[in-house]
């Protein structure tokens, strides 16, 4: 039997860890919900088309995501390890791929934003109104590009206090820039739209510059040029071994995620309206479920590579059932602040009736995505086991809900929230194989090499 001290230990790690990420995607939240209430204010095509474009923005997160996953399955063990060189060259390797991918998504959206916004929609008021908005924001891929790494590196050794604070200061400014340049505050002239893409830009270089000033004080980790033009071909080869399925799992996940919203942008502006406020309650709803797992996965990760593997089934136990219980508060605040969500932004009555069935699902459906997160991005993760979660979602994603979507909207001709309720069905198909995968224990590895 797993000890109540040991419990209690995992408990302050999970509380020490998780809590700055909570804030951190809190704030990131409320961004979110401050664009939607300006943009609303403005008016539903300009929600609407803020939505769209921002799936672009979607997927590239998804892309850093992916390869903040394979830095902090690497880096997590070999902080386990002390090995921080090795951690440094890590970070390296990210970066070059960071790079490269943003440089390729800054040319799309400013160069052929007309081209990103038709695959979302067929409107043409949504593309018009989108198009200089990809334009203005495409400038801030490229200084996430470096900040997205550094930050995730930051907090793969522990330092989250500071990842939170540089992310809380930016996107805080983030709110400010929005209502100054949509409403024409301090004798500025009214951007709308195009005053959040603006704001994003602004808010994301002082990120970067947050980061490269940490970078001159002395501690652990630093982030050196050198280590991007370094050519440890077997690091780099462990890296693309961990990283790659993950990155994969996001971009399969995210882009799958991304044709709900190309299925609801061909239904009407109604649907996109209440799901662009759904996200937000949604995004409430699991900010503690994402920060715990984000948490587990350097815990655990931590542990693995320090030797002490022999602890971490008792710990991953326990790590669910704290996650069940961050899921059950994360419907119970969807619940509590719906009529906050209903006066987020001037709807029809028929977006608005479609936001309270959509509601509804989302306080269940939180449950499979905390769950589901917990498993793949946290335990799985922990211990390199990155290219099971991206099999289960390719088959789960592209296999099940993507043409289950697309046949029960254009085949089928189901009403919309009929379309919506069996899109919302994919996470819940999958959860017995992953928890049968859970219980193999096959992912409990140590990863790390001696350099």
């Amino acid at each position: 039997m797993y000890i109540t001290k040991t419990n209690s230990t995992f408990n302050r790690d999970i509380i020490r860890l998780a809590l700055p990420i909570v804030i951190q995607n809190i704030v990131t939240t409320a961004v979110g919900s401050a664009d939607v209430i300006m943009l609303g204010f403005i008016g539903q095509d300009a929600l609407a088309a803020g939505s769209l474009a921002n799936q672009i923005m979607f997927i590239l997160n998804l892309v850093y995501a992916g390869i903040s996953s394979g830095v902090i399955m690497l880096a997590a063990q070999y902080w386990g390890k002390n090995d921080t060189k090795t951690i440094e060259n890590i970070m390296g390797i990210a970066m070059q791929l960071s790079i490269a991918i943003s440089g390729v998504f800054f040319i799309l959206a400013f160069f052929f934003p007309g081209f990103l916004m038709h695959i979302f929609t067929n409107d043409t008021n949504l593309t018009i109104s989108g198009i200089p908005y990809l334009r203005v924001v495409s400038f801030s891929y490229l200084l996430m590009s470096f900040s997205q790494v550094y930050l995730c590196t930051m907090r793969s050794v522990e330092r989250v206090n500071f990842s939170t604070a540089a992310y809380t200061v930016a996107f805080l400014l983030n709110i400010i820039l929005n209502a100054t340049f949509i409403f024409g505050f301090l004798g500025l002239p009214k951007l709308g739209i195009i005053g959040v893409a603006l704001a994003t830009v602004i808010a994301r270089g002082v990120e970067l510059t947050i980061c490269i000033i940490d970078n001159f004080i002395p501690k652990s980790i630093h982030f050196r040029i050198k280590t991007v033009f370094n050519t440890n071909k077997v690091l780099f080869l462990d890296f693309l071994k961990y990283s790659m399925p993950a990155f994969g799992n996001e971009i399969v996940w995210g882009i799958a995620f991304s044709m709900y919203s190309v299925i609801m942008g061909h239904l009407g502006g109604d649907i996109v309206a209440a799901n662009a406020v759904v996200v937000v309650a949604r995004n409430f709803g699991t900010v503690v479920c994402f920060g715990i797992a984000n948490a587990g996965a350097i815990i655990l990760g931590k542990s693995i590579g320090s030797g002490n593997s022999d602890t971490v089934k008792a710990d991953s136990s326990h790590f669910l059932k704290i996650t069940a219980l961050s899921a059950a508060l994360g419907s119970i605040v969807i619940f509590v602040l719906r009529p906050v969500f209903f006066n987020m932004a001037t709807l029809t009555p028929t977006a608005k009736d479609y936001l309270s069935i959509m509601l509804c699902i989302s306080m269940y459906y939180i449950w499979g995505q905390a769950l589901n997160t917990a498993f793949i991005c946290g335990i799985f993760r922990s211990g390199g086991d990155s290219k099971w979660g991206f099999i289960c979602d390719t088959i789960d994603m592209w296999g099940y809900a993507v043409p289950l979507g697309f046949i029960s909207a254009f085949v089928l001709k189901l009403p919309p929230m009929w379309v919506y309720f069996l899109i919302c069905t994919d996470e819940f198909v999958k959860i017995p194989f992953v928890y049968k995968h859970y219980k193999s224990y096959k992912w409990l590895k140590n990863i790390t090499r001696d350099f």
